[in-house]
């Protein structure tokens, strides 16, 4: 029966401890201290990775729509309905091409009239300017 996550996360953080602490203050010839420190520490990594890369794994259900987690199923075709799929989709591209170079227009094209060629021409006056409104202003602030 494998062990639980949490208490494979529990031994490994006390890999990666024991491995520094080993490293660093065991009373073992310098060099054979550093290697079995590391080697330990390197165990706890690897062992964390793996128990985090599993518990990813059975998140699936805690997390319906995530496409990571969820295997590929239902997404393979068997030839003939990719053949028939990517046909059809040949065939949509190419009704789409005739309609943009000048085929049937566009229903939006039928339902709106064209803009006239020219603009109307303008019947408003100018607008005042800039000495006529500072003026207009300090006649307004003196009253």
């Amino acid at each position: 029966m494998p062990l639980p996550h949490g208490a494979l996360l529990l031994l490994a953080v006390l890999l990666m401890v024991a491995g520094g602490l080993v490293a660093l203050c065991a009373p073992l010839p310098g060099i054979a201290a550093a290697v079995l420190g590391f080697f330990l520490g390197i165990g706890g990594v690897g062992l964390l990775v793996s128990v985090l890369c599993v518990a990813m794994k059975n998140l699936q259900a805690a997390v319906p729509g995530h496409f990571l987690l969820h295997p590929r199923t239902g997404t393979r075709f068997s030839p003939q309905q990719s053949l028939a799929i990517q046909r059809r989709l040949d065939r949509i591209r190419r009704e789409m091409s005739t309609d943009s170079v000048g085929g049937t227009p566009a229903l939006e094209q039928v339902l709106e009239p064209a803009p006239p060629s020219t603009p109307p021409p303008w019947t408003m006056e100018p607008p005042p300017s800039y000495d006529m409104v500072m003026k207009i202003q300090e006649d307004g602030e003196q009253r």
